[in-house]
């Protein structure tokens, strides 16, 4: 067999306004043909695994470009075409063969493209012809659309949020891919529309208890290959956003149609009581230093480069310093003229610094003070699972007793590895701020006595009945109580 794999992926924040060009892709992983470092990152897995199982059943592997970005707003469209076409013409010169294995994310935007994976899929088709297999893996938090669909033979979606489980579904994947390259398998897809748009922990309950079901009814019925919740990306104002419901069967579809529509109205009666609980950035302070055990982490939920937004807010840090709060580090605040500044300086310097708050309104305000530039790093990178993410040159500052990371990358915060080697122990401070949705949890957790869950300011459009979509569709919950009409 021969099979083709590449990977391009970023998750689009469409209310974001930072924008995504090729430097955003290099800043955070491009990868020419044969150059995919052994782990992988994220939306790239297919390529690490599929080294593996090819190896083992003798098959030749041809890989193209792998490129990933951290998420933001619109991909600049010069940029998405060129990756695209960068790894079409790649595709083009490895026929034939006989399937097409892809690392996607789902949720990308570019300016011209609402539907670029659809529109890549659509394009990987017709290069190959009808009888080639094409199948992806993808993030939940993406927009599953009729026209990728119609382009590819089956997708698998990470299950767990966090997504710790990218590699294990790139498993599953070529698992899957296998079977049917060799004749043992006929995946047919089935897709119900929950008509809805929700925020889905596995973390905790009423998500983790699905999540279980779902793996069970995998392992317990031969017919079912593979079950996926799309959970919809609210930060996407494209018209096909919204939660929906993946079975794979083997060649079962009437069986996947009546699956998938159980289980998305499973999914459906509980809307509304998956999220987090979560307090504002006064109660948060308040509790954090009311803790009797430590580290307390504070998690600045909206304020997540992973969803898009700057990670530039300054909201709870502003509550810190008002009420002279010590003995807490934060990481990160994204301000790559500030980590500039801090590196001309070197470490050691005390200097009048500007920094966060410069990207949009609800982020806070600009502080200024005179920082202690403590240690500064060059490329730096913290654990995320089995691979590691960068979040840039950084600087290690200090502000009235509170340790600070600014970092030049966009990041959120995946592990507690991102203090460690800014040189602060995380153990021996008594208040951790991170930016993360809930991404930090599978890490942060292991060493956390409490986790409190922050809403501070508004950088990140988190009310859908609320927010301002122009492209997304109206008949959906919370945006009208009961769509399904029953």
């Amino acid at each position: 067999m021969r099979i083709f794999t590449a990977a391009l992926a970023t998750e689009t924040n469409t209310f974001s306004p930072i924008c995504v060009d090729r430097r955003a892709f290099e800043a955070s992983l491009y990868a020419p043909p044969g150059q995919h470092p052994e782990t992988p990152t994220l939306c790239t897995a297919p390529i690490t695994v599929g080294r593996r199982v090819c190896a083992e059943k003798g098959w030749e592997l041809i890989e193209g470009t792998a490129a990933w970005a951290d998420p933001a707003g619109l991909v600049n469209r010069s940029t998405y075409e060129g990756l695209r076409d960068e790894v079409l013409t790649q595709l083009e010169a490895a026929m034939p063969v006989d399937a097409v294995i892809l690392g996607l994310h789902g949720a990308m935007v570019a300016a011209g493209y609402e539907d670029t994976e659809g529109d890549i899929l659509a394009r990987v088709r017709a290069i190959v012809g009808p009888d080639v297999l094409v199948c992806a893996e993808l993030d939940p938090h993406s927009h599953l659309t009729a026209k990728r669909l119609q382009a590819a033979d089956f997708f698998v979606y990470f299950k767990e949020f966090p997504h710790t489980d990218f590699v294990d579904r790139a498993e599953d994947l070529w698992r899957i891919a296998s079977q049917t390259l060799e004749g043992r398998s006929k995946p047919v897809m089935s897709v119900f529309d929950c008509r809805m748009i929700d925020v889905f922990p596995t973390s905790r309950d009423p998500m983790r208890s699905f999540v279980d079901k779902i793996m069970r009814l995998e392992k317990e019925d031969a017919d079912i290959l593979s079950i996926s919740v799309i959970h919809g990306f609210m930060a996407g104002d494209v018209p096909e956003m919204g939660t929906k419901l993946l079975v794979v069967t083997d060649d079962k579809p009437e069986k996947g149609e009546a699956l998938a529509r159980e289980l998305g109205l499973e999914l459906f009666s509980k809307r509304g009581t998956f999220i987090m609980p979560q307090i504002d950035e006064i109660e948060a302070v308040t509790q954090a230093v009311a803790a009797t055990s430590w580290p307390v982490v504070v998690a600045d939920v909206w304020d997540n480069p992973g969803g898009g937004t700057a990670g530039d807010a300054t909201v709870l840090l502003q509550e810190l310093l008002a009420r002279d709060v010590r003995d807490v580090a934060i990481g990160t605040i994204w301000d790559p003229m500030a980590v500039q500044i801090c590196m001309a300086a070197g470490e050691g310097a005390e200097i009048p610094l500007r920094f966060g708050a410069k990207s949009a309104p609800g982020t806070g305000n600009p502080v200024d003070g005179v920082v202690k530039v403590v240690k500064l790093v060059t490329n730096a990178e913290m654990r995320f699972g089995e691979s590691f993410a960068p979040f840039g040159d950084a600087a290690h500052i200090v502000l009235d007793g509170i340790d600070i990371i600014l970092n030049s990358t966009r990041a959120q915060s995946f592990d507690p590895s991102l203090f460690s080697v800014m040189g602060i122990d995380p153990m021996s401070r008594k208040i951790l701020v991170i930016k993360s949705t809930n991404h930090f949890y599978a890490s942060f957790s292991k060493i956390a006595a409490e986790i409190i869950y922050c809403s501070a300011g508004t950088p990140y459009p988190n009310n859908p009945a609320k927010t301002p979509y122009r492209r997304a569709p109206k008949n959906i919950w919370p945006m009208v109580e009961d769509p399904h009409g029953r």
